[in-house]
């Protein structure tokens, strides 16, 4: 069985925050719906959270107009997750997570560490108590209290071998060196990814793997391009698709084993796949583009937003794509020439 080294952060369980430091609180700002956004969910179709810089954290009923809540932080925001209709989490830089009860009305700070000094980019939980988070540099917190505790994990086996033995090596001859190399040796965690009994975790240098134990123990993919990827979905089929740099796109028809590459016409940075009520697939990247899929992703249309701006994370609601992107949320229709906006 694989080995997982499990350490604690900070001076108490979980690295969570002391509650007598000084929590500096988001500021609400009026144009917060046109700043960076990096992460949007749908909460059962009948909410948006959208999440971003400054501690932005936006919400709304229609996609059209939106209401920033104010949380404990100003940091950047890279990811929100909700596990039901009220309850739910947001990541960010210097391993900030927040938490939700009401369907993110409100947010209390369960954990951060600006010492360490690195993002957390994603989370996801399989009930209400049992969730992780991944980051940079291999960064994995895992909680099994809803967020009350959080420990951090090494997943050793994500080293090359040559770091493997180096690190065997340096552990013998030097500890604390040992330790202080752990911490940035690991490929970055870009996105983890639960379809219910399996989880999966994309990220650097053509990391793919899943989970059948919500992480504890993980498979790698063979290596099918050395290039990062950014995010990963099931289709309506049961097929996946994933999606990374340089306009890189793979479909695998077996969970996995093999995979073949999909045309996409572009070398952008893809990093959000989206799937419509009706079965298409669209995947939104840099510099305008958006890709479509009629076909279960074995195919895709290149399409070209006007404005040349990056979509970075994107939702199927009420009949449209929701999106975040670097000047704030975009609403995208389709219609039979392209998109309207």
């Amino acid at each position: 069985m694989l080995r997982i080294l499990i350490v604690c952060l900070g001076g108490v369980l979980g690295g969570a925050v002391n509650a007598n430091d000084a929590i500096t609180s988001s500021m609400i700002a009026p144009l917060a719906e046109k700043s960076l956004l990096l992460d949007i969910t749908s909460i059962q179709q009948k909410k948006l959270v959208a999440v971003g810089e400054r501690g932005h954290v936006l919400l709304s009923v229609d996609g059209n107009n939106w209401q920033q809540v104010s949380v404990p932080t100003q940091e950047t925001l890279t990811s929100v997750f909700f596990i039901n209709n009220l309850v739910g989490w947001a990541v960010g830089h210097n391993s900030t997570i927040l938490k939700t009860t009401n369907g993110g009305n409100n947010w209390q700070l369960q954990h951060s560490n600006p010492s360490l000094q690195k993002p957390l980019l994603d989370i996801v939980f399989k009930d209400p108590f049992h969730g992780v988070a991944v980051g940079a540099y291999g960064q994995f917190l895992r909680t099994i209290d809803g967020g009350k505790t959080w420990l951090s994990e090494f997943h050793e086996e994500f080293l090359l071998e040559e770091d493997k033995a180096f690190l065997d090596e340096l552990k013998v001859d030097d500890e604390e060196a040992y330790f202080d190399e752990r911490e940035s040796i690991l490929p970055h965690f870009n996105r983890i990814i639960s379809d219910g009994r399996t989880t999966y975790l994309v990220g650097e240098i053509g990391l793919i793997a899943k989970s059948n134990d919500l992480g504890l123990t993980w498979t790698k993919f063979d290596e099918i391009y050395r290039g990062s990827f950014f995010d990963l979905s099931r289709t309506h089929e049961g097929n996946l698709v994933v999606a990374g740099l340089r306009g890189h796109v793979f479909r695998s028809l077996k969970n996995g084993t093999p995979w073949q590459e999909s045309k996409t016409d572009t070398t952008s940075l893809l990093n959000s796949i989206v799937l419509s009520d009706e079965g298409r697939i669209f995947i939104l990247g840099n510099n305008g583009v958006i890709l479509e899929s009629h076909d279960d992703g074995h195919s895709f249309v290149l399409k070209m937003q006007p404005d040349g701006k990056s979509l970075i994370a994107g939702v199927w609601f009420n009949n449209r794509i929701v999106a975040v992107s670097d000047v704030g949320i975009k609403n995208i229709f389709m219609n039979s020439s392209g998109f309207n906006y």
